[in-house]
């Protein structure tokens, strides 16, 4: 069962001259009253009552006052703490006999708990670490949001790549009608060549042609000059007649040969061997569109996979923290930073904040079972009794001081001395009676 306080007795420490009261069990109890009144000297003097000399006030005794100070405490399990005397020893009296001192007030009473704007004035990756080191989960949540900065990262640098590659591959010019592949100028003059080639055998049989076609004509004038001479000359003409048919036959192969030829034209090619640098000029440039393009499908490709990967690690840290044992239902952790309600720490309300705060300091060391807060005016009273109302569920003590002298005050302090809502008339001006609880 948590430790809590039943009874304190605090005198002449700082603005206080004398204070007596009983805690409530659970709940707010407050102290109240004016400025300066000496209602935050009572929290710091449970503060040094229990927390040891590191949290001993630079100037602890009342001044003015020839009587040292003098703190009396009663825990909820029967444990007496005094300071007293000159110095303000310690004395710790343990009802089972355990003995300790200010180690044994250390094994129940949670540093935070007597220091909470400690914890609230802390930064966001402090606050979250103190959470996730009581929550056991902080090794492995930092494992995965250490992956996680690393994918984010790599991811961004790969998005800002596919990026510059798309931009890269919209800014090349594109020529539809180039061809796919480099034009080889050698190339195209072989085949200048071989059509040359090919005309000039055509050229060749042209010339053939010509030739039998006179020689036919310079017969058959011959031939003619010779039918005079027929009877005379018979057997020649048999001879020639024989050359001339053969020649006619000769005349008709090539005449057909001659009606199927078709001279190829170079025009295109000579073109093309004129323009092989523009045209390649143009393939280069399609090719680099193309590999613009292709590099710019990767890039994104690859950040599509990566922002898979990066929701992955993301999951994980969500199923991680929900199957965590937080101290309130709401609260989680996200980029480092505390989340309560979906808000981050500095967009909290007053009362969320002291929610948060108390539940983690609270977790710590579940053995204390109370906390001190000063300055509650900052909530309204709606606000302060639903704050109450909460720390009764929770089975938690809040000694807590606020300017104000209305009903939700236990106590009253005016001028270092403390009165009860039911008689608040400031107390006499006297030394308390030691062991009076």
């Amino acid at each position: 069962m948590s430790m809590k306080i039943n009874k304190l007795e605090i005198e002449n420490v700082k603005r206080v001259k004398a204070v007596k009261m009983e805690p409530s069990a659970s709940g707010l109890t407050i102290i109240g009253g004016d400025n300066n009144q000496g209602k935050t000297s009572v929290l710091d003097a449970i503060a040094w009552a229990l927390g040891g000399n590191a949290f001993r006030p630079s100037e602890a005794a009342r001044q003015g006052s020839t009587i040292p100070p003098y703190l009396h405490i009663v825990m909820s399990n029967g444990l007496v703490v005094e300071r007293k005397g000159k110095n303000s020893d310690l004395k710790v009296t343990d009802p089972t006999g355990r003995k300790g001192g200010q180690q044994l007030l250390d094994s129940f009473v949670e540093k935070l708990a007597l220091d909470l704007p400690r914890f609230m004035e802390a930064n966001d990756a402090d606050k979250a670490k103190i959470l996730l080191n009581i929550i056991g989960v902080g090794d492995q949540l930092k494992k995965l949001e250490d992956e996680e900065k690393k994918i984010y990262g790599d991811r961004t640098v790969v998005g800002r790549i596919a990026d510059q590659k798309a931009k890269f591959a919209k800014e090349q010019p594109y020529y539809p009608d180039a061809p796919k592949d480099i034009v080889s100028a050698a190339d195209l003059i072989r085949q200048q060549q071989e059509i040359l080639a090919r005309n000039g055998e055509n050229q060749r049989k042209r010339d053939r042609l010509k030739e039998i076609t006179f020689e036919k004509h310079r017969i058959f004038d011959e031939a003619q000059r010779l039918e005079q001479q027929i009877l005379d000359l018979q057997s020649h003409l048999e001879e020639r007649k024989k050359a001339y048919e053969k020649v006619a036959a000769d005349e008709e192969i090539a005449l057909k040969d001659a009606a199927q030829l078709q001279d190829e034209s170079t025009e295109e090619l000579e073109k093309n061997i004129a323009d092989v640098d523009e045209i390649n000029r143009k393939v280069r440039a399609n090719l680099d569109k193309d590999k613009a393009e292709e590099d710019a499908h990767q890039y994104a490709q690859q950040y599509v996979d990566m922002t898979n990967q990066l929701e992955a690690v993301r999951q994980q840290k969500r199923e991680l923290l929900d199957h965590a044992d937080l101290p309130l239902p709401e609260l989680t952790v996200s980029d480092g930073a505390l989340l309560y309600k979906g808000q981050r720490w500095d967009n909290m309300s007053g009362s969320d904040r002291l929610i948060v705060a108390t539940s983690i300091v609270r977790r710590l060391n579940p053995e204390c079972g109370f906390v001190l807060m000063d300055k509650l005016e900052q909530m309204d009273l709606k606000t302060l009794k639903a704050f109450g109302a909460w720390l009764e569920e929770q089975g938690l003590q809040v000694i807590a001081t606020r300017v104000s002298t209305g009903e939700e005050c236990s106590i009253i302090i005016e001028d270092g001395y403390g009165t009860t809502q039911e008689a608040q008339a400031p107390a006499p001006a006297r030394a308390w009676k030691k062991g009076e609880f």
